[in-house]
């Protein structure tokens, strides 16, 4: 009974500060899906929920409004297995200390760092673990500040896509949070730090299902064309003739490949590009099949067949990069920024 009443007593004192308990923290790393993935990947913690805190907006919603507030999560953890000074020890390695205007290719005060501090204990770890970033990057000034918790907001309702978004939509993640460059910054800050001592593995890699999953996630179509590079009918296939504004990425890994702003009548019944959106993500190889000797264009990271490459497109380039629609999916411009690849909606700005 007396443990029990000093436990309410803790419980009202903390309240007058925020509503977080003592197994629960709010942090705020710019793009919620990331600081989703890397919590959840640390040993100890137990539940990570995205949402946002911060603001005085009651309710605040992602398509909505949700001005002053950060996008931010609250992580569960078990303090015999990860303690307050490790979660921010993983923390700062996985954000950038120094971005005063967002995080990474998020720009914007929704996205801005902060460290959300629940009592005294937890803000004087939260100096002191501050101060040794501080000390660490003297010519840097660092600009994550350290708040005190307030009500936390979960995203929920129609917008529960975004929880677990990295496990619900693997492709799409990945595909988002290379192109934002995120991990390509980290690397630069932090050297390998940030693969955390505790971590339970990396898994931000694209790792190509099997030919088993493979035949499970694709049409027979889109399996012949990316696994066993056929060739789809010219004239009779998705985008041939798609006049939309937007990106194509690959099918099965979601890497960008394509834009539409390159895109062009070849009349060939095929969609053709002038150039790639991102030429790193093409591979060419020589094909000497139907007796002749032809440029296969594979993407980098699924190695899905995507079609073939000619010199005889229009100017400046000359090329004609001819692809079969069943190796590709079209993003819209408008649904950029939902599907993970806002970074290319500027290309679309007039």
């Amino acid at each position: 009974m007396k443990n029990k009443l000093v436990f309410c007593l803790l419980t009202i004192l903390l309240g007058s500060v925020s509503n977080v308990s003592a197994n629960k923290t709010i942090l705020a790393g710019g793009c919620f899906w990331c600081m989703e993935s890397d919590f959840e990947k640390l040993e100890g913690v137990t539940d990570v929920v995205s949402g946002f805190t911060g603001g005085a907006l009651k309710n605040p919603t992602y398509n909505g409004n949700h001005q002053g507030h950060y996008e931010a999560v609250e992580i569960t953890y078990n303090p015999d297995k990860v303690s307050y000074k490790e979660l921010l020890e993983h923390y700062w390695v996985n954000i950038d200390p120094f971005d005063p205007d967002g995080q990474f290719c998020d720009k914007g005060t929704s996205y801005l760092s902060a460290i959300f501090v629940a009592n005294e204990t937890e803000k004087k770890i939260a100096e002191q673990s501050k101060k040794e970033v501080i000390e660490k990057f003297p010519q840097n000034k660092v600009v994550t500040p350290i708040l005190n918790a307030s009500i936390f907001y979960p995203i929920k309702g129609e917008e529960s896509y975004h929880q677990n978004y990295y496990k619900n939509n693997p492709i799409r993640y990945k595909a988002y949070r290379w192109n934002c460059g995120r991990d390509k910054r980290l690397k630069e800050i932090w050297g390998d730090q940030s693969v955390h001592k505790k971590s339970k593995g990396d898994k931000s890699k694209f790792n190509k299902p099997s030919s088993v999953e493979l035949k499970k996630i694709l049409t027979p179509l889109q399996y012949k064309v990316t696994q066993q590079d056929a060739t789809e009918p010219a004239f009779n296939n998705d985008y041939w003739d798609n006049n939309k504004e937007g990106i194509y990425v690959d099918i099965v890994s979601g890497e960008p490949l394509f834009s539409s702003l390159d895109k062009f009548k070849s009349g060939t019944g095929w969609p053709s590009f002038t150039k790639p959106l991102e030429p790193e993500n093409i591979i060419e190889k020589e094909d000497i099949s139907w007796f002749s000797v032809r440029t296969e264009v594979v993407s980098k990271h699924a190695e899905s067949h995507l079609g073939h490459l000619f010199d005889d497109g229009p100017k400046p380039t000359g090329l004609r990069y001819c692809l079969n629609s069943a190796a590709l999916r079209f993003i819209p411009k408008k649904d950029l920024d939902k599907e993970g690849y806002g970074v290319y909606i500027k290309l679309f700005e007039k």
